[in-house]
């Protein structure tokens, strides 16, 4: 605690325009809407006060968290003793030259879909329902419907660990996997590379998906989307489906009686009784089919 009161006086006196937050409810955060209190939240506008923001914390030997939407994260009921810098909000701006979009880590995936429809830019589709950042998606490789980041990212320009500036082309992308889920790196900004379309063509594709999602997945209620990775050779929402677990439900967290592959807050719901629940359905998916079940869902402290 005395590490972060440091960090608070110096970030005051280096960047006093930089927004700061303190006891900060994560439940604010997070799509799920649950999860206690961080003790420090930096909110930055500019790359400066990103940059001063890493910087301060490396000097101090504190490491930070980083977030974007909050939209595939657990955090504990009694919070975290923690020092949080959040993008959405700050770091947004868009610019389009040619087939090439260079944006904000902050920027949510839905505003970019759109950016580069009017621009009659195809191959951000998929990404329109996604409730994600632009940092999160390329963090977590993220994807829908056949498209995910890996296929249009060019570049990344990020904070290293120490503040400074660096850009690569090397990410490392996998299955819901980027080499940024590693090494304490801040995104900044990313290149992405699409192709021209017919913008006609590509707002219904976008309206095709967004109704699909509509139709299939429990949209009402706050969630994490898809709790569980896709298991190799199989799908993870048939076999919840499969083992009569819709609908299965602990305090105020429920296995969606709509898409199986959801865990929903309808209300009430604690970060315990989420836990709890992704527990059982992992058990006794385990016990029926001999799948183990991987969260997809990031679970901080």
């Amino acid at each position: 605690m005395e590490r972060l009161n440091q960090l608070k006086q110096k970030l005051h006196q280096i960047c006093p325009e930089l927004e700061l937050l303190e006891q900060e409810p994560m439940s604010r955060h997070t799509t799920f809407r649950v999860g206690g209190p961080v003790s420090f939240m930096a909110v930055p506008r500019t790359t400066k006060q990103a940059a001063a923001a890493v910087q301060v914390a490396a000097e101090e030997g504190i490491v930070p968290v980083f977030l974007g939407n909050g939209s595939n994260l657990l955090v504990p009921d009694h919070g975290l003793d923690a020092f949080v810098i959040k993008t959405v909000n700050g770091l947004c701006e868009i610019s389009v030259d040619g087939t090439r979009i260079v944006a904000g880590s902050g920027v949510l995936l839905s505003r970019l879909a759109v950016a580069a429809r009017d621009h009659s830019l195809t191959g951000l589709e998929f990404a329109h329902g996604i409730p994600g950042s632009l940092g999160g998606a390329v963090t977590m490789n993220a994807g829908a419907y056949d498209g995910e980041m890996s296929q249009i990212v060019a570049a990344v320009t990020y904070l290293d660990t120490s503040g400074r500036i660096e850009t690569t082309d090397q990410f490392d992308f996998s299955y819901r996997h980027s080499a940024f889920q590693h090494g304490g790196r801040l995104i900044l900004e990313a290149e992405l590379r699409l192709q021209t379309g017919d913008q006609p063509s590509i707002r219904a594709r976008m309206e095709d998906l967004m109704e699909r999602r509509k139709s299939k997945q429990p949209l009402e209620w706050p969630s994490a989307g898809s709790t569980f990775k896709r298991p190799q050779g199989f799908f993870a929402a048939a076999l919840i489906d499969q083992c009569g677990l819709k609908g299965l439900t602990v305090g105020g967290a429920q296995v969606s009686e709509k898409h199986a592959g959801f865990i929903v807050n309808k209300g009430g719901a604690t970060c315990a009784d989420i836990l709890k629940l992704m527990d059982l359905v992992k058990e006794k998916v385990f016990e029926q089919t001999g799948v183990a079940l991987e969260p997809e869902v990031k679970l901080l402290g």
